[in-house]
């Protein structure tokens, strides 16, 4: 039996100077020390010896499985800084290398456009006011003058909730909600941009498009002074340049109504394609605030008077960079939007 031992001692000491990994000194630790293990077989078959020969073999089984627990340890702590060095080795970090480049984002060529409208009307005075997408019927449609079953309201198709909540079709409820929250406070001087949404899906044509509503109301506010900011905004947008023309148009909530155009930007006026040869584009719609509006939000059209208007920004952007479908903006292709 003492000579068993001293065998498993020889073997399993050498075995653990020869590893080379944690897993590998596990796997003797249990093949010479577990519950299993060949040390402790030899200690429980110790009932089996002589009475006179079992404190000598405890002792020396004794003295073996504390080597062999000091030499494990010993072992383990070296392999344990050796993997330790290099696994930081492996995983050191050249800081002297360049970095990984970051691509730079830009604005969306619609926010760009949105941007600068905002900026063009902040600087003629205007303030920037704001509604909900989610919008009433009311304020939608019968406080501008667009009672149910009107038929204009089939120039503006629209996504219903419920019989009398709608997404709005345009941002002009806004203007509404502002006369009625600054009654009697004059004058109102305000912008209203945001996104509306119509059933329409064409290459010039949007289900959900951005659109800004502009309102002025004050004592003796005249046309002259709507042409006047009108012309202002259409000359920082597009330059000087540009020619401009009114004609006459309807709305339910103006009146008198007009179409505001501009000199083709892509052909400079001699026609082409894109202004079916006319030589002009429409670009908004415009005209004196209906004294029917003015008096359902509380105002008394004897008394003040108003002009609104209203652009797309998604056409403003298209004839601004010369693109020929609307669709283009919201395909998410980063070839078409790198450019702007």
């Amino acid at each position: 039996m003492l000579a068993t031992i001293e065998a498993i001692r020889k073997a399993a000491l050498a075995r653990v100077a020869a590893a080379n990994s944690s897993e590998e000194l596990e796997i003797l630790r249990v093949q010479y020390l577990g519950k299993k293990g060949e040390l402790t077989g030899v200690l429980r078959g110790m009932g089996k010896l002589p009475p006179e020969e079992r404190p000598r073999v405890g002792q020396l089984a004794n003295q073996v499985r504390e080597e062999l627990e000091k030499a494990l340890q010993e072992a383990k702590e070296v392999l344990s800084r050796r993997e330790q060095a290099e696994r930081l080795r492996a995983e050191a970090i050249d800081v002297t290398l360049p970095g990984r480049p970051v691509p730079r984002g830009y604005r969306h060529p619609l926010y760009q456009t949105l941007n600068e409208i905002k900026t063009i009307f902040i600087g003629l005075g205007f303030d920037v006011a704001e509604g909900p997408e989610v919008e009433s019927d009311y304020y939608n449609f019968e406080a501008l003058n667009l009672p149910k079953e009107h038929p204009a309201r089939d120039m503006q198709d629209s996504f219903y909730i419920t019989e009398d909540v709608l997404l709005r079709t345009h941002t002009s409820p806004v203007q509404v909600r502002v006369m009625e929250a600054r009654r009697p406070q004059l004058p109102i001087r305000i912008i209203a941009p945001g996104k509306v949404y119509r059933r329409d899906d064409d290459a010039t044509h949007s289900p959900m498009f951005f659109q800004v509503e502009g309102l002025l109301v004050d004592k003796r506010v005249t046309f002259g002074e709507l042409k006047g900011t009108l012309m202002a905004f259409v000359r920082q947008m597009f330059g000087d340049q540009v020619q401009v023309r009114f004609r006459p148009s309807y709305f339910p909530f103006t009146e008198p109504s007009a179409e505001v155009d501009i000199s083709c930007v892509m052909c400079g006026g001699g026609g082409c394609r894109t202004c079916g040869h006319t030589g002009w584009l429409e670009i908004l719609g415009c005209g004196m605030v209906h004294p029917r509006v003015l008096s359902m939000s509380g105002y008394d059209p004897e008394e003040v008077s108003g002009f609104a208007f209203g652009l797309g920004v998604d056409r403003v952007a298209m004839l601004k960079y010369g693109v020929d479908d609307l669709r283009l903006f919201y395909e998410n292709d980063l070839r078409f939007l790198r450019q702007f």
